[in-house]
């Protein structure tokens, strides 16, 4: 039975004491239904990706949508062959995509960048006169990006605001764009960099509404700008244009994504060692990886499960 998995966020003003109630409501609704996933909420609202079925996960977002600051909450859905995540889990945070910055407020409307919808994109990042950017981990772009973005080589959401200052300012001044263009996932990792971005001074700041997932759920895949695929926080590891899941896969060592082509390299043994990670393990390491690998796969052959098959992904840096 095909379950839809439901990424969704938020910005919205919260007090910290009105969040563990909210939490509370949603373990409920989610044990209820059988649905799995993480919630992030924080004083500057909700960010989650959950997994089940159709009707429990639509329940569990009528919840959040209760609450009036959540009614025009964003959601992007597709659909999966298996369960996305291995459990359910609700997590309190000072922020719901963690960027470091003090004081900003991207629940204000006036503190973000023009939302651009996904028909009008493409128009958009072919102008010369627009400098685009992808505001995602590296991890992430290696897999896939719109054609000539840029790749800002960051680690993590963090390392953002210092990329600005050292990269992007000085880009800015050289080539006097006339428009910044920025996109992530799911559209709120874009929509906060742009708060940073007006709040350092920079103007003409767009940022793609619904992130990629909205703009391959609406753009056909002919003539689309969009290569390669899109990296989620979840089991399924990445979707392809049609928003199934692709073919990349994790690295049990590093948990670093890879593609068809990184698995074909000489560095690449299963569950063992991949480009990322193979300088990075002793020898006792390897052993082990492997020795969990020939479990994982004694227990394939026969149809049974296995807990090393449930290994963790990267660390999460917002949809």
């Amino acid at each position: 039975m095909s379950l839809r998995v439901a990424a969704f966020y938020r910005f919205a003003a919260f007090e910290p004491a009105e969040l563990p109630a909210l939490r509370r409501r949603l373990l409920g609704c989610a044990e209820a239904g059988a649905v799995k996933g993480t919630v992030l909420l924080a004083p500057e609202g909700v960010n989650g990706t959950v997994s089940g079925p159709a009707a429990a996960v639509e329940d569990l977002l009528a919840t959040l949508r209760a609450e009036p600051r959540l009614a025009a909450l964003e959601v992007k859905s597709a659909q999966a062959p298996a369960q996305a995540f291995h459990r359910f889990k609700v997590r309190l945070k000072r922020e719901i995509v963690t960027m470091g910055e003090a004081g900003l407020q991207p629940y204000l409307s006036a503190s973000v960048g023009t939302h651009v919808a996904p028909d009008a994109w493409d128009a958009l990042i072919e102008d010369p006169g627009t400098l685009v950017i992808d505001t995602r981990n590296a991890y992430e772009v290696a897999l896939g990006s719109f054609a000539g973005a840029i790749d800002p080589g960051t680690r993590s959401f963090r390392e953002f605001p210092d990329w600005v200052e050292r990269q992007l300012r000085p880009l800015v001044e050289e080539r006097r764009p006339q428009a910044i263009a920025l996109f992530c996932t799911g559209g709120i990792r874009c929509e906060k960099a742009t708060a940073h971005l007006l709040r350092q001074g920079f103007t003409g700041v767009h940022h793609l509404h619904g992130g990629i997932l909205r703009y391959l759920e609406q753009h056909p895949e002919q003539g689309s700008r969009w290569r390669g695929e899109c990296f989620v926080f979840d089991q399924r590891v990445a979707v392809n244009h049609r928003l199934e899941p692709g073919e990349a896969s994790l690295c049990h060592a590093c948990r670093m994504p890879l593609t068809a082509a990184d698995r074909q390299l000489p560095s690449y043994a299963a569950g063992v060692s991949c480009r990322h990670c193979l300088h990075l393990h002793d020898e006792a390491d390897r052993r082990r990886y492997a020795e969990r690998q020939r479990q994982m796969d004694l227990a394939r052959q026969r149809g049974e499960p296995h807990i090393g098959r449930s290994f963790s992904l990267p660390a999460q840096g917002g949809a």
